[in-house]
């Protein structure tokens, strides 16, 4: 028998709400921040499909590897891929992973090896589809077959739920566990592909008072198009971690009355907005330096290695601040680990 399943197959997509849904009809799991990804297997044919539906086994052999010498010959799962590193999801290590030469590929694998969280059984131990089935049937079925297929292997997860909203919302809450939300998903209906229909996002937001310390000017315009962002580590340096834009067109007018007649400041004195980048098609923006003395309190969902992953949600001016206490450790999150929640 093969996989009844066939791709491409659009993933189940989420609707974004501000608060999480409440009742019975409601399972809650932790938002992972990783890569989606469909696996189907049909005997040593693994086939690894992104989000938006493309291939994805070149990059993550080290997966392909693992779900090849699972005894279960056919089946399909939703998951998401992710790396772990020293305990917490590194996002940088799996863009590393994105790469054209397979060499350098197969040598990321191998210095740090991708973690498969799995969350749903698209088609069972024998590849018949269960996709028709509601979550409420889906979910015990997976708990089953991930049960007496990967138990042994540290580096494929099951994913928790509950229908708790109180333990829920406690994973928002747990020291150093780097999660991007929470999921909530109708127990009551299939699985439905391609559609938000039945599952909402709910995004983990935090807020950081940072100092101003440069600026852009909107493309072709005089007026400030963005804001660039530092904190001070523990030697007092203020490096670059990010920036904001968020601002309505008759906002911009009176920021750049605010943060012109600083130009010309010391700016960042550790690291700072660099070169070219692969978002920005190689070319280098100008930006404006500025006396350190502006500081901003801006909302983000995730901070990343040394910046914030997106920009940020500019909230208001902070002028009771004094810039030197924006530091790093507004955006450290402990020492617990994303292994805390996994089975």
């Amino acid at each position: 028998m093969t996989v009844e399943i066939k791709q491409p197959l659009l993933p189940m997509e989420a609707r974004p709400v501000s608060d999480p849904p409440l009742g019975s009809e409601w399972q809650y799991e932790p938002k992972w921040d990783g890569f989606r990804c469909l696996i189907f297997k049909d005997g040593d044919e693994v086939a690894l499909q992104s989000k938006s539906g493309q291939p994805l086994a070149r990059y993550f052999p080290d997966i392909v590897n693992r779900l090849r010498h699972v005894a279960a010959k056919q089946f399909a799962l939703d998951s998401e891929i992710v790396i772990p590193i020293a305990g917490r999801l590194s996002f940088d290590d799996l863009l590393m992973r994105i790469h054209p030469a397979a060499s350098r590929v197969k040598k990321l694998a191998s210095e740090h090896p991708a973690m498969l969280i799995v969350f749903d059984l698209l088609a069972d131990g024998r590849g018949k589809s269960i996709l028709e089935l509601p979550l409420k049937n889906r979910r015990p079925k997976l708990e089953k077959f991930f049960e007496t297929q990967f138990t042994t292997d540290s580096m494929i997860r099951l994913s928790p739920a509950t229908t708790d909203i109180t333990a829920a919302r406690k994973w928002f809450k747990t020291k150093g566990v780097n999660l991007d939300g929470i999921i909530a998903k109708r127990l009551d209906l299939p699985y439905c592909s391609g559609n938000r229909d039945g599952m909402q996002k709910i995004k983990n937001r935090h807020t950081a008072d940072c100092v101003v310390a440069g600026f852009r000017y909107l493309k072709g315009e005089d007026v400030v198009g963005s804001l660039l962002l530092g904190l001070y580590d523990a030697e007092g340096h203020l490096n670059h971690v990010g920036f904001t834009s968020s601002f309505k067109s008759d906002e911009r007018q009176r920021i750049t009355e605010i943060v012109e007649p600083l130009k010309g400041g010391v700016g960042f004195s550790g690291r700072a907005p660099g070169g070219p980048s692969r978002w920005n098609g190689g070319e280098a923006k100008e930006w404006e330096s500025l006396k350190p003395a502006l500081v901003v309190e801006v909302a983000y969902d995730h901070f990343t290695g040394d910046r914030f992953r997106h920009g940020t949600q500019f909230n208001r001016w902070r002028p009771d601040k004094n810039a030197k206490e924006c530091s790093i450790d507004q955006v450290e999150v402990g020492t617990g680990t994303v292994l805390q929640l996994l089975k």
